[in-house]
C-alpha cells in the first residue's frame, strides 16, 4: 500500500523544499500524503489539493491513461542497445517536477548569463583566440578538441551569432542551491519531447495547470522561429528547414515532432544539395532554395567533403554554402568542444574576463587532469568524484561513459588513477552532487500468494532538469520557461534515458499573469498562405510512393494467400489447372519459394510451406516481410501521417507477428489458424488504406502514393489474369470463381451475370468496367489521372508519362473476348480446348509493362532526378 516517500538521506527533498539529514521512517500513500499537506511546499500542496478527493484509486487511472496517450501518440525513444528493438514508447511520468518563480528566477538569470558567456567564447575561438594566446584556455581543449573545426575559423556566421540554440543540464544540491552539470551546444535534443510532456501532463491534471500559473511554451518556439527568420539571408521569407539523421536516430520522433509543429520542412542530407554555394531541397518541382537549417545532426557528419568522408547523413558542400554566408545553421558548427566537461572549470575565470561578472549560477567544481595542478588535487577525491571524459565520443581520444567513485571498489579506484596520471589529458573529475529527489507514482501492480497487491504509492527519485537558451533576435535570448526533466530509474543516481530512466514535465511557475501565446497565426495574408504550402521532397515522395505500394503488395499478399488457403482445403482442391495456377501466383508474388513442390504434387507440403512464410521476413516476401516494409516505409514520413494512421500500421505489424509467432511456437499451425490471422490482418489493412484514401491531403505526395498503390495493383491483376488464361483456370468452374474472388469482384458478377461461367462477362467485369475500382480499365484509367497531375505536367494535358499507361478506351469487348481457333482437327477430344485470346493476352502485357516502365521513370524523374536536368525553382 505504501512506501516512505522522503527523500534519500543526503539528499534535497523537492516536494518538502529542504534537505533530509535522516532517512525518514513515515510511510504515505498519496492519500496519507494529502492528509499531512503541511509538511510540503506551497507549490506541491496546491498541486495535491486538485487531486486529494480522488486519491490512489484515480491516480492509477491517470496513469494508465497517460500510459495510452503516449503509445497511441506513437511517441518513442530509440535506444541503440535495446535487443527488443529499436523504438520502446517513450518514458513519462504522472507527476510534473514544480519550479517555484524564486527557483526560476535563479535559473533563468544564470542560464542567460551563461548564453552570453559562451557566445563570446565562441566568437573569439573562432576569431582573433586571444582566450587561448592569453592562456585563459588550453589549447588542448580546444584545438585538440575533434569539435574544433579549423575549417570554420574566421568565418562570419549569417546573423551575427553562433549559439541559437543551447541545452543545461542542471541539478539541484542538498542546499537547494542549482548546478549545472554539463552542457549541449551540438544539437541539443530535448525540444520536442517536452512538448509532448507538457501537452501530456497539462491534460491529466488541467485544474492544477490552469489555476498554478504554469508559465507557457508557445511564445518562447515563436520567438526562436521568428528571430531565426529575421537572420536568415532571405529575412521573414526564408525557407527554413530541420535536418535530421533520419529515423533511426535516438530521438527521431521528437524530430518530426518539431518540424511539424513549428512548421519547418522535415529534411535528410540526401534531400538537400549545394549548387554555386548555395543551399536547394531537391523537389518534386525541382531545387527549390533553403536558407536556414535548424540542425540535429552532429557537427563531424555535416559535410563529407570537408569533414567525416564516410558520412551519409549531411550535404557536400554544406560548409562552402555557410562560409559563403548564404545559409545560416543553427547552430553554427564547430561548438562541440563546448561540450566537454573540462570547460565548465574555466568558466568561471573566462567570465570574469569577458563578462566582468561572477557566475549566477555555478557548475560543480572540476579538475580538468590536463593540468598537473588540477590532476594532483583531483586524485585524492576520486572517491567521492565522477571520472568522466574530456572527449566524450570521440572516435581519437580514450572516451568512455562517466564512471561514479562512490561505486567502485577500492582497487578499482587506484586503477582509474593510474589511467588519469597516464593518459592525463583524457580524463576529467568533477564533483559529485547527490541529486535532488523528486515525487513520482508507481502505479497499483497486481498481486499474487506472496505478495499482496498494493493500491499505488509514491516513490522518490533523483532528477536532473534540462534547461534550454533559444535566440531572441540580434544577440539576445531567452530561456523556456520550464525544460525536460530526466528522472533516474529505480536503484540508479543518473538520470539517463539510456539507461532506463523516465521523463517528467517541468512546471516553471510564475508570480504575474500567465503569457497564453500560441503559434497559431490567426491572420495569414494570401502571401503567406502561398508559402506555408508544404513541399514533398525527393526522398519523402520516394517514401511515400512506397508506402502506396507496400499497402497494395500486403493487401494482394493477404487476399492471395487466403484465396489459396481456401482452394486447397474446398470443394475443388482436386482440379489440375485451378492448383497450376494458384502455384504460378504463389511463386510469382514470393508467397512461397521456387523450389516448394507445387500444389499439385504435394498440396500439404505446399499449404505448410505458404503457411510457415506468412510471418517471415526472410526468404519469401509473404504478408509479413511486406507489411514490415510498410512500416518501415511509414516511419520515414510519420511527419504526413495521423496518429491513427501510423497507430493502426504498428498495431498490425505487432499483431501479425505475434500471432504468428505463438502459432508456430505451439506446433499446430494450422490453415484455419492462418486464415484468422489473415482476417484480422486484412481488417487492418482496411483501416490504412481508408486513412490513405480519406485522410491524407491531396498534394503531390499523396498522388505518389496513390500511384504507387496503382501500379502495384495494375501489375498484379493483369499477371494474375494472364496466368489464368496460360493455365486453363479461368475456364473451369472452380478457377472461374477463384479469380472472381482475387478481383474482389465476386457479389458484383452474381449480381449481374448470375450464374454465367463465359469469358466475355469475366473480361467485360474484370477488364473493361469503369465502374469497378478493380478492373483493369479503372486502375489505368486512373493512373493515367494521377500522373497528369504530377509536378510538371502540363494542366489538362496528358503527360509523356501518362500515355505511358495503355488507354482503356481503346479495348473493346469484342476484339478481347474473340479467341483465335486452335489447329485441333474438328470433332476430336482436344477440340474442346479454348482458343488463345490474343488480344486481351496482348493487353495484359502492355499492363504488366506499363506498371514496370512508370515505375522505372517515376523513380529517374522524380526521386534521383537522373533522368532530367535539375532545375532551380526560384533564386
Amino acid at each position: 500500500m505504501s512506501l516512505a516517500c522522503t527523500a534519500a538521506a543526503g539528499h534535497f527533498d523537492e516536494l518538502r523544499g529542504a534537505m533530509v539529514s535522516v532517512a525518514a521512517p513515515v510511510a504515505s500513500s498519496a492519500t496519507k500524503l494529502i492528509a499531512n499537506k503541511a509538511i510540503l511546499t506551497g507549490a506541491w500542496t496546491q498541486f495535491f489539493e486538485h487531486i486529494a478527493d480522488d486519491g490512489a484509486v484515480d491516480l492509477n487511472q491517470r496513469t494508465a491513461s497517460l500510459e495510452r496517450q503516449i503509445r497511441d501518440n506513437g511517441v518513442t525513444y530509440n535506444v541503440y542497445a535495446d535487443e527488443n528493438g529499436p523504438q520502446r514508447p517513450w518514458s513519462l511520468d504522472l507527476f510534473p517536477l514544480i519550479v517555484e518563480p524564486d527557483s526560476w528566477q535563479q535559473i533563468e538569470a544564470g542560464v542567460m548569463q551563461r548564453m552570453r558567456l559562451l557566445e563570446q567564447v565562441m566568437a573569439d575561438v573562432y576569431g582573433p583566440q586571444q582566450l587561448l594566446d592569453q592562456g585563459l584556455l588550453p589549447p588542448a581543449l580546444v584545438q585538440g578538441h575533434p569539435g574544433y573545426l579549423r575549417s570554420m575559423h574566421g568565418v562570419k556566421p549569417v546573423g551575427g551569432i553562433h549559439l541559437h540554440i543551447a541545452a543545461f543540464d542542471l541539478a539541484r544540491g542538498p542546499d537547494g542551491n542549482w548546478w549545472v552539470v554539463g552542457q549541449r551546444c551540438q544539437a541539443p535534443s530535448g525540444l520536442g519531447y517536452l512538448l509532448e510532456n507538457r501537452l501530456a501532463i497539462s491534460s491529466q491534471f488541467p485544474q492544477a495547470f490552469q489555476t498554478m500559473r504554469v508559465q507557457r511554451l508557445a511564445n518562447t518556439y515563436r520567438a526562436l522561429m521568428d528571430s531565426l527568420k529575421q537572420m536568415s539571408p532571405a529575412g521573414p521569407d526564408s525557407h527554413l528547414a530541420l535536418l535530421t539523421p533520419g529515423p533511426y536516430n535516438e530521438t527521431y520522433f521528437e524530430h518530426a515532432y518539431l518540424a511539424r509543429y513549428l512548421g519547418l520542412t522535415l529534411v535528410e542530407g540526401s534531400d538537400l544539395i549545394v549548387r554555386d554555394e548555395r543551399l536547394y531541397l531537391k523537389t518534386l518541382k525541382g531545387l527549390v532554395p533553403v536558407h536556414g537549417l535548424l540542425k540535429r545532426v552532429d557537427d563531424e557528419y555535416l559535410d563529407p567533403l570537408e569533414l567525416r568522408p564516410d558520412s551519409t547523413l549531411g550535404v557536400p558542400g554544406l560548409l562552402q554554402a555557410i562560409r559563403a554566408g548564404n545559409v545560416l545553421v543553427a547552430n553554427a558548427p564547430g561548438s562541440a568542444f563546448l561540450e566537454s566537461p573540462a570547460l565548465l572549470g574555466f568558466l568561471p575565470a573566462l567570465s570574469r574576463h569577458l563578462l566582468g561578472e561572477e557566475l549566477k549560477l555555478p557548475a560543480l567544481p572540476t579538475w580538468w587532469c590536463g593540468e598537473r595542478s588540477a590532476m594532483e588535487e583531483a586524485l585524492p577525491r576520486l572517491r567521492d568524484c565522477a571520472i568522466k571524459s574530456t572527449y566524450p565520443g570521440s572516435p581519437i581520444h580514450d572516451s568512455f561513459d562517466a564512471v561514479l567513485g562512490h561505486s567502485l571498489t577500492p582497487r578499482e579506484v587506484d586503477e582509474w588513477a593510474g589511467r588519469i596520471v597516464r593518459q592525463s589529458e583524457e580524463h576529467t573529475v568533477q564533483a559529485y552532487l547527490p541529486l535532488s529527489q523528486m515525487p513520482t507514482w508507481q502505479a497499483a501492480a497486481p498481486g499474487t500468494a506472496a505478495s499482496p497487491a498494493v493500491d499505488g504509492r509514491i516513490v522518490p527519485r533523483s532528477v536532473m532538469l534540462r534547461v534550454f537558451a533559444v535566440s531572441d533576435g540580434a544577440k539576445a535570448w531567452r530561456v523556456l520557461p520550464g525544460g525536460l526533466a530526466r528522472v533516474a530509474g529505480s536503484t540508479a543516481d543518473i538520470a539517463s534515458m539510456q539507461r532506463g530512466g523516465s521523463s517528467a514535465d517541468v512546471w516553471a511557475l510564475a508570480r504575474g499573469e500567465v503569457d497564453k501565446t500560441t503559434l497559431l497565426q490567426p491572420h495569414l495574408t494570401p502571401a503567406s498562405l502561398a508559402q506555408r504550402k508544404r513541399l514533398v521532397t525527393s526522398r519523402a515522395a520516394e517514401n511515400l510512393f512506397w508506402l502506396g505500394r507496400y499497402s497494395e503488395r500486403t493487401e494482394n499478399a493477404i487476399r492471395l494467400a487466403r484465396l489459396t488457403l481456401e482452394c486447397l482445403n474446398g470443394e475443388d482442391q482436386a482440379s489440375p489447372p485451378l492448383l497450376a495456377w494458384l502455384t504460378k501466383m504463389a511463386v510469382a508474388n514470393t508467397l512461397v519459394l521456387p523450389g516448394v513442390p507445387s500444389a499439385a504434387q504435394a498440396r500439404r507440403v505446399f499449404e505448410r510451406s505458404l503457411i510457415s512464410s506468412l510471418g517471415s521476413t526472410d526468404g519469401a516476401t509473404s504478408v509479413g516481410y511486406y507489411l514490415r516494409a510498410l512500416k518501415m516505409a511509414g516511419s520515414t514520413v510519420r511527419e504526413r501521417l495521423s496518429q491513427e494512421h501510423w497507430r493502426v500500421i504498428v498495431r498490425a505489424e505487432e499483431e501479425l507477428f505475434a500471432r504468428c509467432t505463438a502459432h508456430a511456437l505451439s506446433g499446430d499451425y494450422s490453415s484455419l489458424d492462418a486464415l484468422q490471422v489473415l482476417k484480422s490482418t486484412s481488417d487492418h489493412m482496411a483501416a490504412i488504406t481508408g486513412a490513405q484514401t480519406d485522410r491524407m491531403t491531396r498534394d503531390d505526395g499523396w498522388r505518389l502514393l496513390s500511384i504507387g498503390r496503382h501500379i502495384e495493383r495494375l501489375g498484379f491483376l493483369a499477371g494474375a489474369l494472364a496466368r489464368g488464361l496460360e493455365t486453363g483456370s479461368v475456364h473451369t468452374d472452380g478457377g472461374f470463381e477463384a479469380m472472381m474472388e482475387l478481383f474482389d469482384s465476386t457479389i458484383t458478377f452474381h449480381a449481374q451475370y448470375q450464374q454465367s461461367r463465359d469469358i466475355a462477362p469475366l473480361i467485360d467485369l474484370l477488364v473493361l468496367d469503369r465502374d469497378n475500382p478493380r478492373s483493369l480499365a479503372w486502375v489505368a484509367h486512373t493512373l493515367r489521372g494521377r500522373l497528369a497531375k504530377l509536378a510538371g505536367s502540363e494542366p489538362d494535358e496528358l503527360s509523356g508519362l501518362s500515355l505511358r499507361v495503355p488507354d482503356p478506351a481503346a479495348w473493346s469487348l469484342a476484339k478481347l473476348s474473340e479467341a483465335i481457333a486452335s489447329d485441333t482437327p474438328a470433332g476430336t477430344a482436344a477440340d474442346t480446348e479454348p482458343g488463345y485470346f490474343y488480344a486481351l493476352n496482348e493487353v495484359l502485357m502492355q499492363c504488366m509493362g506499363a506498371a514496370f516502365n512508370v515505375s522505372e521513370e517515376i523513380s529517374t524523374t522524380y526521386f534521383t532526378h537522373s533522368g532530367q536536368t535539375n532545375q532551380s525553382v526560384g533564386t
